[in-house]
């Protein structure tokens, strides 16, 4: 006999409006694997906003899936095939929104079910995340209004659903590159890429943003490359994270980088000389066989447009690093750096300390300090683009409802468990052990947890 569902049998005849759906290079004949191929399912996440309700699952690999409804009482039905809860994926988390309660099992078949029961019908709209470096396969599954009109089908980039802002995190240096030492050794590009994976943590954690990595391990990556791959990602903000030197020890402090408008002129020219051979887009325009007066103009109002948002989001930055770390120059700096030069993309470089002066290099090597670097870095980013939201973003929709909420904390009393606190705060466990930087569930009596402000799926 079939494993019941977890909270509940399945005896309701089902109404197979199913969607059947292939991830990455699944192919025909899975029902055949044994259960030890099984993918994981190794992390379930509900959240709501807006009247939005998404659940999102992070796989191990890709496997094939299907979507349908049953009536009476309503409920969404997702299997996975092959595949498998994981230990980490449960308890599964709590009903939110439009979903009163989430139920799931693993199946005799090979098969996983997860079951959503709502509150009243709802159309299921499903689709696939693939590796982007960091994590691997995810199924995404979005709850919508049956009145809903649907997007018309004209491309596939037409979509109802707002997008997240794209923020591309630049380690300097790495590989054959190390860039500066300390004098206690530590190499910039250790400490980089430690603190952009940070970073990057801390930006998936807020609602409404994604980040991409242009590296994330120990490989050295062209400059140009860099920025060419931020803007293959679509990216709405660049940053660079370096660690300054200088001969004198005692030289310490953060200082941020914009592009020179020398550096910006010499880029234009480069790109704009060499538009002949490769079409160069700037805001979706095509500047191969324009007319080179007015590919000059286009060229000048994406530049001064990148320029003008990339010395605002990095005086937003300085000013949150400034409540805890010294600050080398208290504005925003501009230099000919050749990784801000993408001319559609607001790039910045942040220095965030002097490794070659001894407390600044002890700072850099803590956990701690860089923790802090990297989320006084998103409070900046959260700030500007509150402030100045991109069209068609979840950011543009949240920041229609004032500014966004500040962290919780949360203070371990006896018979507290991680687990608990995130569904006391309908939070992921992921997301506070990321937050607090946990590497395990263990936490003890008086510990301080930082809550995220929003579950991040």
């Amino acid at each position: 006999m079939p494993m019941k569902l977890l909270g509940g049998a399945d005896t309701e005849q089902r109404d197979m409006r199913g969607i059947r759906v292939m991830l990455g290079i699944a192919a025909l004949g899975l029902t055949g694997l044994a259960l030890a191929d099984s993918a994981r399912v190794m992390q379930v996440r509900l959240g709501a906003q807006d009247g939005r309700t998404r659940l999102a699952m992070d796989l191990s690999r890709a496997v094939e899936h299907k979507v349908f409804t049953l009536s009476n009482p309503e409920r969404v039905v997702i299997d996975i095939r092959p595949a498998k809860f994981a230990a980490q994926a449960l308890p599964l988390p709590k009903g939110t929104g439009i979903v009163q309660r989430v139920r799931g099992a693993n199946r005799e078949d090979g098969s996983l079910r997860v079951v959503l029961d709502l509150q009243q019908p709802m159309r299921p709209r499903s689709f696939v995340l693939a590796p982007d470096g960091r994590y691997g396969d995810r199924l995404v599954v979005d709850l919508e209004s049956p009145a809903a009109k649907a997007p018309v089908k004209t491309a596939p980039a037409v979509t109802a659903i707002a997008r997240d802002l794209v923020v591309a995190v630049d380690a300097g240096h790495g590989g054959k590159d190390p860039g500066a030492r300390g004098a206690r050794g530590a190499r910039e590009k250790d400490i980089t890429l430690q603190i952009s994976r940070r970073l990057a943590d801390a930006i998936e954690i807020e609602r409404g943003m994604s980040a991409v990595l242009t590296r994330d391990n120990d490989a050295f990556v062209p400059l140009r490359e860099r920025m060419e791959r931020a803007r293959r990602a679509r990216a709405d903000l660049f940053i660079s994270i370096h660690a300054d030197a200088f001969r004198d020890r005692k030289v310490r402090g953060a200082t941020v980088y914009v592009l020179s408008e020398k550096g910006a002129s010499d880029e234009a020219s480069r790109r704009l000389a060499e538009r002949e051979n490769a079409a160069v887009l700037i805001g979706g325009v095509d500047l191969d066989e324009k007319d080179p007066t007015l590919a000059s103009v286009l060229m000048d109002l994406s530049q001064n447009a990148s320029l003008s948002a990339s010395i605002d989001v990095g005086n937003e930055i300085l000013e949150e690093i400034g409540e805890f770390a010294r600050l080398r120059k208290r504005k925003v700096q501009q230099a000919p750096f050749l990784v801000l030069k993408s001319p559609d993309v607001p790039s910045i470089l942040v220095e965030t300390a002097f490794i070659s002066n001894p407390e600044d290099e002890k700072n850099l090597k803590s956990t701690r300090y860089q923790q802090r670097l990297a989320e006084a870095i998103v409070a900046g980013i959260r700030d500007y683009f509150y402030a100045n939201p991109p069209p068609g973003t979840v950011i543009a929709k949240l920041a229609a409802n004032g500014p966004p909420p500040r962290d919780r904390e949360h203070v371990i009393r006896r018979g507290d468990t991680l687990s608990g606190i995130a569904d006391r705060y309908n939070v992921s466990v992921r997301n506070i052990r990321s937050a607090n930087n946990l590497r395990s569930d263990r936490i003890r009596v008086g510990q301080v947890l930082r809550i995220p402000s929003t579950q991040g799926i």
